[in-house]
């Protein structure tokens, strides 16, 4: 795969949110105290002139600095991107994103839509006005691969590697290569245009709710995280159920295993109708076995992917 190979295939939609990618400072210096969300999409793309002249669409969906992600954006968004992969004449989707929430994104868009074209996102470390603006080649290798038809499904490139989003794992605060694909490892890696394949991606499978979900983010379920650690005490998982929580995740320590005071609070919870799962705080490993009076969990999952893994299955669980 080449850029003159890429030039004559079909086009690809840019679907904007904001983030790092579209931040900038007062110096080229200044990596940390910048404004996210400053710039447009189009301003993102005509910063890249090996793009010019392709056949690329862009809209601007949102524009925030993805800590503040909203479970409406996710849905506008993945409406947006469903829509735009039913053209014909659309070979992939791009999305320029914030590195915060990129992997919740990610895995949202994965298992409610499963497509079966490449849906790529672009994130970057560094703001556009950086001397170490890495989001100009992430945007460049994220079209370039959206346009290949190489791998389908969500997918990330970040500094020349690709990662299927379940796989996805930020693991550093601030520097350039800060993310991780867990114990699967990437899937490939992306080189002056030239992709060099590991593995294939697993084919991707909608979660039952995506048939109907509600497009109100107010009618969706409450769910929070929780996590255990030393010392910890019940009080959060009944004051949130109080609140109103439909559904509770505990993010555990080791291999998923949760504070004798927060299991109480979570058998009561369980016995008021609130289910609560449970998921490793640890990055990599997950939930693997289980006791017989465990608490369930989503295995391999993250705390953030059970989250949104629980919020589908209370849309279909029964009332």
């Amino acid at each position: 795969m080449n850029a003159s190979k890429a030039s004559t295939e079909r086009r690809v939609v840019i679907l904007g949110t904001g983030g790092t990618i579209a931040g900038t400072a007062d110096s080229a210096t200044d990596s940390v105290g910048y404004r996210a969300a400053s710039l447009g999409v189009e301003a993102l793309v005509a910063a890249v002139p090996p793009l010019a002249g392709w056949p690329i669409e862009c809209l601007q969906m949102a524009q925030l600095d993805s800590k503040d992600m909203t479970l409406a954006t996710w849905l506008a968004l993945a409406a947006a991107v469903q829509k735009q992969l039913q053209r014909a004449e659309v070979g992939g989707v791009v999305i320029t994103h914030g590195t915060d929430t990129l992997e919740e994104t990610a895995y949202f868009l994965h298992r409610t839509l499963a497509p079966a074209k490449p849906v790529v996102m672009a994130a970057a470390m560094r703001p556009a006005s950086s001397l170490q603006a890495d989001g100009p080649q992430n945007l460049l290798d994220a079209v370039t691969l959206a346009r290949s038809g190489a791998l389908d499904g969500v997918l990330a490139v970040l500094g020349g590697q690709v990662y299927a989003a379940v796989d996805l794992r930020k693991q550093h605060g601030w520097r350039v290569q800060a993310f991780g694909a867990g114990d699967a490892g990437v899937l490939a890696l992306l080189q002056d245009g030239v992709l060099q394949r590991f593995r294939e991606p697993a084919r991707a499978t909608a979660h039952p709710a995506a048939v109907a979900m509600p497009a109100d983010a107010a009618a969706w379920p409450t769910v929070e995280i929780v996590t255990s650690h030393a010392g910890a005490s019940g009080t959060a998982i009944d004051a949130l159920v109080a609140a109103g929580a439909q559904g509770l995740v505990i993010a555990g320590t080791g291999n998923g295993s949760v504070h004798q005071s927060l299991l109480q609070a979570a058998r009561r919870a369980s016995d008021a109708g609130v289910p609560v799962v449970r998921a490793s705080r640890c990055l990599l490993g997950g939930v693997f076995g289980a006791a017989a009076d465990a608490l369930p969990s989503y295995g391999a999952l993250t705390p953030w992917q059970a989250r949104i893994e629980l919020m589908l299955d209370l849309l279909i669980r029964p009332r």
